[in-house]
């Protein structure tokens, strides 16, 4: 029996590789899409037709993340607002491989293409701003992507303008990023220690205009900010520890859809700490195969 696939999701806006082409989706009903064609204004295209060809994919789209409650924009000065904006449009290139307000029927670079990683395009956009004189780590920009994934524009804008919350008392915004960005980098790095990590924040803090203005609060005052930021992450302690729980998966929380029986199965895999007698008379762990009763041939 063949595997069950799920078809992909596709949207007006989304752009998709058909036939040798990257065509905009127009329009989406229950059977056919609508695209764009170099030849004709469009081209109607059966579902059947388009999950079947063989260079079918789902390029991705430019399109921007909804914009906040008016009320929640006027909380932001107009620069950092602008600022934000800018940003945008370097994730944006970075998610989809093309800024938002491009041309129809513009390629991304080759750096950004399609057959690039999510990864290799960070690093890609990280030595394209060093170049254009804005210093910046991939660590950096894989932080502001995930923040925009999350947030939206609102997750770029620099916060500290705003009154500030009791989570982490009178500490600077630019400090809680900077160990934020710290501790991203010491995910897949090896065993690092609360002393590196408070050095690894000034480094932080040091690359930028903002972050040299910026006065650190005292070293107990580090330490407890640390304390808040790691909870439950094991990032002092062993390096393996710290990347099984910073990559492990995570549960899924409401509803899936599927679309056959058993097609999502649900399996408990916690050990059971508990003795039995196994088949062979043997006493053992739940888990455990039998125990031979004769020692193996050579």
């Amino acid at each position: 029996m063949g595997q069950l696939k799920r078809p992909p999701r596709i949207a007006v806006g989304d752009r998709v590789r058909f036939n040798g082409q990257i065509r905009a989706v127009l329009a989406v009903s229950a059977v056919a899409l609508t695209l764009t064609d170099e030849e004709e204004p469009y081209r109607a295209v059966s579902l059947l037709e388009l999950f079947e060809a063989d260079d079918f994919q789902v390029v991705g789209t430019p399109m921007r993340m909804p914009l906040p409650p008016a009320s929640l924009l006027e909380t932001f000065p107009e620069a950092v607002m602008e600022k934000a904006l800018w940003w945008e449009g370097h994730i944006l290139e970075v998610l989809h491989g093309l800024p938002p307000g491009v041309e129809s029927g513009t390629t991304p670079r080759p750096e950004y293409g399609p057959d690039r990683s999510l990864t290799a395009r960070q690093w890609a956009k990280a030595a394209e701003l060093e170049a254009a004189g804005h210093p910046v780590t991939p660590s950096t920009v894989a932080h502001r992507r995930r923040r925009y994934q999350e947030q939206g524009v609102i997750g770029l804008a620099d916060h500290r303008p705003m009154r500030k919350t009791p989570q982490f008392g009178e500490v600077d915004e630019a400090v809680v990023d900077a160990m934020r960005q710290a501790l991203d980098e010491a995910v897949d790095a090896s065993t690092r220690t609360g002393k590196f990590l408070l050095w690894r924040v000034g480094e932080i803090l040091q690359k930028t205009p903002e972050g040299r203005a910026v006065k650190l609060p005292s070293r107990a005052t580090l330490y407890r900010l640390l304390a808040k930021l790691t909870a439950g992450t094991h990032t002092t302690g062993s390096a393996t520890t710290c990347r099984a729980k910073a990559h492990g998966a995570k549960p899924p929380h409401g509803q899936l859809p599927v679309f056959a029986p058993g097609e999502i199965p649900q399996i408990d895999s916690t050990p059971l700490d508990v003795l039995v007698l196994l088949d062979n008379g043997v006493t053992g762990k739940v888990d455990s195969p039998p125990w031979p009763t004769s020692p193996p041939g050579p």
